[in-house]
């Protein structure tokens, strides 16, 4: 059991000195990194300052102090690891909650958005002056981005860089598609904007009331299966209070036995989130 262990450990450091060095190692075609997607589901979930390999460290230690913990108050290296292994990955479903909030409180504003665009744009305002205006105008969650976009254009002038860090940082479909479609207008001109605007913002509102009720509807099945998943850990936990009655789960049929239920545990969550999963919209102007 020292060896396993001592195994976990050292694949953990390896994959920590790796997500940490320099050099990044060459990704297929058409498909990225572990590194790549945890940096942009950190930026999804409004966490900026924070880069991949703190949310490994933070994963790591939470699970070494976990491990610590359980095999403390129950005596059982198999039971410790166990939780050990769900404690390491609460980091990162803090982060998917986080991310999967923020898109649906960035679903209601973004209309809003797009509509102050609109009357800037009708009003006469060029288009770095209507973006700016976002930062004192817009929705508060969405001010800060918009004000460094205001900061960038006016340090530097070049609409064009400025709007890529605008696009990187608030990491959204829809921002992916207004700052195209203000590139184009930048680039080409036209007539055209305001009227794109507005339908764009109507088309916005209609498929954030739809997702609404889709998402309320399916919330119960969702919180059944969270329910199906937590209740015979939770029940493991108790039991680990009693030494003595957990004993049975550092012989090889009791890691089997916990092996398999994580396994089957996991198996059917995850089919659970896979039929009731609404379509999400990818980025695919990035």
């Amino acid at each position: 059991m020292g060896a396993s262990i001592g195994l976990l450990f050292g694949i953990g450091a390896l994959l920590i000195w790796q997500s940490a060095s320099g050099v990044p190692t060459a990704p297929r075609r058409g498909r990225r990194t572990v590194s790549e997607r945890t940096a942009e589901l950190l930026l999804r979930a409004g966490y900026t300052s924070v880069r991949p390999h703190q949310l490994f460290l933070l994963c790591l230690g939470t699970g070494a102090v976990t491990v610590a913990l359980v095999a403390v108050v129950s005596h059982s290296v198999s039971v410790a690891l166990s939780f050990g292994a769900l404690a390491g990955y609460a980091p990162v479903a803090l982060v998917k909650h986080r991310r999967r909030r923020r898109v649906i409180e960035l679903r209601d504003l973004w209309p809003d958005v797009v509509d102050n665009l609109a009357s800037a744009v009708r009003a006469g305002l060029s288009l770095p002056e209507a973006v700016t205006q976002i930062a004192s105008r817009g929705p508060e969650p969405l001010r800060p981005p918009f004000r460094r976009f205001g900061e960038n254009y006016r340090a530097t002038g070049r609409f064009g860089e400025c709007l890529d860090r605008l696009k990187s940082e608030l990491s959204d479909p829809v921002a992916d598609r207004l700052v195209e479609s203000l590139r184009v207008a930048r680039e080409v001109g036209g007539s055209d904007l305001g009227r794109l605007l507005r339908t764009l913002s109507q088309f916005l509102r209609e498929d954030a009331r739809t997702r609404a009720e889709l998402e309320t509807r399916q919330g119960w099945t969702v919180n059944a299966a969270r329910l199906a998943l937590a209740a015979p850990w939770a029940v493991l936990g108790l039991l680990s209070l009693r030494p003595a009655t957990v004993a049975s789960y550092d012989t090889t049929t009791g890691v089997l036995i916990l092996l398999v239920g994580g396994a089957v545990s996991l198996l059917a969550y995850r089919v659970m989130l896979r039929i009731g999963r609404l379509p999400e919209e990818e980025r695919v102007l990035r």
